[in-house]
């Protein structure tokens, strides 16, 4: 087996996972880490061979961006105390509690390289906690919490990172420099992904063409990523900014086509590289085994004391941290989400596994500093990163839905069913206005505005049937049921002028851009 069948094996495990993951309840990232690991054992898998300055740019740009998606900047400003707490601070803590032990553990051990290994192995992993959280069904203030906390995490150990990593290649270290460092890194980047939001949202507008458009936004995380990195700004607060701006921003309400054409694309993309890049953390078991032949009890021993601290410090932190953030709730009028008794924060604890983020930054590690000796103990380094990744991702990520059950954590469905309501009161009333202010103008027959006023009434009803009252919801659903015989009956007729139109293709002389223009237009025929 080569680099590329590999590939193509990790590409097919990646979404013969979703379902599996499905029906065992199992996060699918777990699983393809698992599917990595069993193919690291077997004799004819080759190593896996990816230039380490390869890795982040290639990774992480398109899983955060994806990520993002499924926010927004006012969740993240709501949220911004609990953020903080966990994103910065209880990185900054973490980072130093893991340098301080191994740099006193591991023998030789810089503390320059310590804190290197201390930032890689801080943040914990927003693609997994996010997989875990949705399975779950988990309150949706503390998925918004590990969302907010998995993007912006990042931003901040991969600044750690790299301060450290300079200063474990130079041999020298200035507080002042690296904190000025981090200030201009974090300005750099908010200013790229703007500059870069604002004018990929213009070209958006420009392009028109919803294949053209879902082409750019692929296109735009890299671009991000990059651009910022050659400025020394941070790619990953780049990245974000920008998904955020075009978030809020690029959004037309009536481009209904490349909505949902862009939403289909993202989820495959998200997916594929999740699967991928998971796969490649179990496959670097390879590494990890060859990095410890002979020293077996001395580096698990490492990696067992890192994980340790890891895990620790982390419910150490949350304990007080959530019982701050609730005081300072209770006094003020907010409406950020924070985790509401001892088993929510127990939960939010276990969910912090680390993933995608750690396993790049490990095998990013430069193999030589600037006097062109080898960077010290970077095997050891990799290996222990290896296995706190390993611990957190396969024991936490595995034990956590039995946690999540033990301690009767769930959705709170009557609220998010009550925001249903509202929001579909809000859209049928929308509707009601804008038939108003039609008719303001327009001259319509009485019989032509009941039946779009009783439409605009449908609206809020289809949404939330609870809107309605016993004979409306009765009406309702007598109604759903015929547009539902309906919908049948049309699809098997659309169903067969498809099948007629495709056979039309094989026919002599036919000519196959036509033929696929008028499938085209079946195809949106079918959507409608």
């Amino acid at each position: 087996m080569d680099q590329l069948a590999l590939l193509f094996v990790l590409l097919l495990g990646a979404l013969l996972s979703v379902p599996l993951g499905d029906r065992l309840r199992l996060p699918a990232p777990v699983l393809m880490t698992l599917l990595g690991i069993v193919l690291a054992l077997l004799d004819f898998v080759p190593n896996v061979d990816i230039p380490p300055e390869l890795i982040l740019p290639a990774l992480l740009p398109p899983l955060l961006y994806a990520a993002v998606r499924r926010t927004s900047w006012r969740q993240f400003a709501a949220n911004r105390r609990p953020i903080f707490l966990l994103a910065v601070a209880l990185v900054f803590v973490t980072t130093a509690c893991v340098a301080a032990v191994a740099h006193a553990i591991v023998p030789g051990l810089p503390i320059a390289a310590a804190f290197a290994l201390g930032a890689l192995v801080a943040p914990p992993d927003p693609v997994a906690a996010t997989a875990v959280a949705g399975q779950l069904g988990l309150p949706r203030r503390l998925v918004s919490i590990l969302e907010g906390e998995g993007l912006f995490n990042d931003v901040t150990a991969i600044v750690l990172y790299h301060v450290a990593i300079a200063a474990a290649v130079s041999g020298t270290f200035s507080p002042w420099e690296a904190g000025f460092d981090l200030v201009l890194s974090a300005v750099v980047a908010v200013a790229v992904g703007l500059a870069l939001g604002w004018g990929s949202n213009k070209l958006l507008t420009v392009l028109g063409d919803p294949t053209l458009q879902i082409g750019l936004t692929l296109l735009v995380p890299f671009v991000s990523y990059v651009l910022a990195d050659e400025l020394h700004g941070s790619g990953v607060l780049a990245v974000l900014t920008t998904a955020m701006f075009l978030a809020e921003y690029a959004s037309d309400a009536d481009d209904v086509m490349s909505r949902l054409a862009g939403h289909t694309v993202w989820d495959v993309v998200d997916t594929l590289v999740t699967g991928v890049a998971f796969g490649l953390i179990g496959l670097e078991l390879h590494n990890a085994i060859r990095t410890a032949s002979g020293r077996w009890t001395e580096l698990l021993g490492w990696a067992g004391a890192i994980s340790a601290v890891v895990i620790v410090v982390r419910l150490l932190w949350l304990l007080p941290a959530t019982w701050l953030t609730q005081r300072l709730h209770a006094r003020r009028d907010h409406d950020e989400d924070i985790p509401t008794s001892r088993r929510e924060t127990v939960v939010m604890w276990w969910a912090g596994m680390r993933g995608v983020a750690s396993v790049a930054l490990a095998l990013a590690i430069p193999l030589t500093t600037d006097d062109g000796a080898a960077f010290p103990k970077r095997d050891e380094i990799v290996f222990v990163a290896f296995g706190v990744i390993m611990v957190t991702l396969l024991l936490q990520g595995l034990t956590l839905p039995w946690l999540v059950g033990r301690l009767g954590v769930r959705a709170d469905t009557e609220r998010e069913q009550a925001y249903e309501k509202e929001l579909a009161v809000r859209a049928a009333r929308a509707a009601k206005q804008r038939l108003k202010e039609i008719e303001s103008v327009e001259e319509l027959p009485n019989e032509l505005s009941e039946q779009m006023l009783r439409r605009a009434y449908d609206i809020g009803v289809r949404i939330s049937p609870d809107l309605g009252d016993e004979e409306r919801r009765e009406a309702q659903e007598q109604r759903a049921r015929r547009i539902k015989r309906v919908r049948r009956i049309q699809g098997e007729m659309l169903s067969a002028a498809r099948h007629e139109v495709l056979a039309a293709r094989s026919e002599a002389g036919a000519d196959p851009e036509i033929v696929d223009r008028v499938l085209r237009h079946l195809d949106v025929r079918s959507l409608r």
